[in-house]
C-alpha cells in the first residue's frame, strides 16, 4: 500500500546534517500515514519525515524520529488497551513505592518499570497486571504480601501504609457516603435548606442509578409528609429548620468524575428551585405517592420508598424524555415545574 501524505509543505527553522550535501541544512517535514508491522500485526499511524530543502533528499532527524516512534507507540497502545505511562506513575503515588521495588514485587526485571516510563510498550499482559494492581488494592496488597523478601523493608512499610491508608479512606466512605454526598451539595449551594438538600440528595441518586447502573450511595428514603427523606441527614442538619445551613469549609469535590457530574447538573437544574417547589416536585411523582397511599395528607411515616421503585419510575422518564445526555436533566426538571405551575 503506498504511503499517504497528510501535509506536504511544513517548513522547520531549525538545520539538520544533510549526507547529501555534507553540511546542515534547513529541512521540510512532510507527514504521512503508513503502515507497519508490529508485535505480529498491522499498525496504522502518522510519520513524519525530513527533506533537504537544498537537494531534496530525505534526512534524519533525531527529533523527529523520537516523534515517529512515540507516535507508533501511542497507536499500539490505543489498539490494545494498553495502560498509560499516567496510569503507571499513579500507580507509583497511590501505594508509594518506587519503580525498581514495583518492578521486584510483580517478578520483573528491575528496570522494566523504568521502561515503561521512558515509553516503552508493555506487552498485554503486563499491562493487565498494572492496571488490575491500580484500580485494585486488595490485589496490590496481595503481591506486596506474598512478596515483600523481594524487596527492602522500607519500601515494604511504605507501600504497606499506603495500602492502610487507602483501606481506612474506602471503609468511610462506603459507610458514611451519603454524607459526604451531602456536604458537597451543600458546599456546591450558596443558600440552601435542609428541605431543598434532601431532594437534591433524591434526585442525585435517581439520576446516578439511571447513567451509571450504580447507586450514588446505599442509603433508603423515607415516604415523609414533605417528599423523601434520608434520616442520618435529616438528623445532622435538623437544627437548621428552615433558615439556610451554614457552611464554613471549602468546596469539597468527589472521587468519581462521573458522579460528580451528575450531581452538579441535579443542582443545576434542580436546585434553582426552593425547597418547597422541590417538595411539590416529588409530590407529582410515583415513589413518593405509592408510599403514601392509605395515609393523611399530614400523618407522618417512616414508610421506605424501595430503590427499585425509584429505578423503575426514572428509566420511564428517561424514555418518556428521550434523557440521554446529563444536560437532558432539564427537560424533565423544567416541565415538572411547568406542571406544577399550571
Amino acid at each position: 500500500m503506498e504511503d499517504k501524505i497528510i501535509d506536504n509543505s511544513t517548513k522547520n527553522s531549525n538545520k539538520s546534517f544533510c549526507e547529501f550535501c555534507l553540511c546542515k541544512v534547513n529541512y521540510t517535514v512532510k507527514t504521512k500515514e503508513v503502515i507497519e508491522e508490529a508485535r505480529g500485526r498491522e499498525v496504522k499511524y502518522l510519520e513524519k519525515e525530513a527533506f533537504c530543502d537544498k537537494c531534496g533528499n530525505s534526512i534524519y532527524v533525531h527529533d523527529i524520529n523520537d516523534e515517529n516512534l512515540k507516535s507508533l507507540y501511542t497507536k499500539i497502545r490505543e489498539m490494545d488497551d494498553i495502560i498509560t505511562i499516567k496510569e503507571i506513575e499513579s500507580i507509583l503515588e497511590k501505594y508509594n513505592i518506587g519503580k525498581r521495588p514495583l518492578s521486584s514485587l510483580l517478578g520483573w526485571g528491575d528496570v522494566t518499570i523504568t521502561r515503561y516510563l521512558k515509553g516503552d510498550v508493555p506487552t498485554k499482559p503486563y499491562s493487565d497486571k498494572l492496571r488490575l494492581i491500580l484500580d485494585n488494592p486488595n490485589e496490590m496488597k496481595k503481591i506486596l504480601e506474598e512478596n515483600k523478601n523481594n524487596i527492602k523493608d522500607i519500601a515494604y512499610k511504605k507501600c504497606r501504609d499506603a495500602i492502610l491508608e487507602i483501606e481506612e479512606k474506602n471503609t468511610f466512605w462506603e459507610t458514611d457516603r451519603i454524607s459526604i454526598i451531602a456536604e458537597y451539595i451543600v458546599s456546591k449551594c450558596e443558600e440552601i435548606t435542609p428541605l431543598a438538600l434532601q431532594k437534591l440528595l433524591y434526585y442525585s441518586q435517581a439520576f446516578t442509578k439511571l447513567f451509571t447502573n450504580n447507586y450514588l450511595f446505599d442509603d433508603d428514603c423515607e415516604a415523609w409528609v414533605h417528599g423523601p427523606v434520608y434520616r442520618n441527614v435529616y438528623e445532622k442538619y435538623r437544627d437548621f429548620g428552615r433558615n439556610q445551613i451554614e457552611y464554613e469549609n471549602n468546596i469539597i469535590s468527589l472521587d468519581n468524575d462521573m458522579e460528580e457530574k451528575i450531581v452538579d447538573a441535579v443542582i443545576k437544574y434542580f436546585g434553582c428551585y426552593s425547597g418547597k417547589m422541590l417538595e411539590r416536585m416529588t409530590h407529582e411523582e410515583k415513589p413518593w405517592v405509592i408510599n403514601r397511599q392509605g395515609l393523611g395528607k399530614y400523618e407522618s411515616s417512616s414508610n421506605v420508598i424501595e430503590k427499585e421503585v425509584i429505578d423503575e419510575y426514572f428509566n420511564n422518564i428517561k424514555s418518556k424524555y428521550s434523557i440521554i445526555n446529563i444536560s437532558d436533566i432539564n427537560d424533565y426538571s423544567s416541565d415538572l415545574f411547568k406542571k406544577i405551575q399550571s
